[in-house]
């Protein structure tokens, strides 16, 4: 990940106000909250991931026949949703054809890398903990869906 992907996503994630569209009309508009949709086959194994192993609580489930078709996951200002597949084709046929099969890559800052590796045991380990140049130390896991989920702990210089 390159500075500037890092530096997007910091000032996305303080809410910082864009003021300029591509035509460079002004347009005020604050980020409020970012929410990554995951979509996956089955929504249970990620449920537990995220709430046994990461302490996540699950703060809204809507059932799709015996499953879970939706939820909402949630730790202190962090959410993400997860949406089954089947659950997308019916709410939205056309937009489910632009998700199929598609995986997601995130990054999340955390306060300590040690305490996340504890909660990865057993899980599949897709980039061995690292340090980068721009003083993260890093370790990259995949969910049960097979998103890829980057954790990292950034030095008091990379602050």
């Amino acid at each position: 990940m390159t500075r500037a992907v890092l530096l997007v996503a910091g000032l996305v994630v303080c809410g910082v106000s864009f003021t300029q569209n591509k035509t460079g009309e002004k347009k005020n508009m604050n980020v409020k909250r970012i929410t990554p949709v995951l979509y996956v086959q089955k929504i249970e194994p990620c449920v537990d991931f995220w709430v046994n192993r990461l302490g996540f609580q699950k703060t809204v489930e809507v059932p799709e026949g015996n499953r879970l078709g939706f939820v909402i996951l949630q730790k202190e200002n962090t959410e993400l949703m997860y949406q089954s597949f089947a659950s997308a084709e019916k709410d939205s046929p056309e937009a489910a054809k632009q998700i199929s099969g598609g995986r997601t890559f995130l990054y999340v800052e955390v306060d300590s890398l040690d305490a996340v590796i504890q909660a990865m045991k057993g899980v599949n380990i897709v980039l061995p903990v690292r340090t980068t140049f721009y003083g993260a130390k890093e370790v990259g896991v995949k969910d049960p869906a097979g998103h890829v989920i980057v954790f990292a702990e950034m030095s008091a210089a990379a602050k």
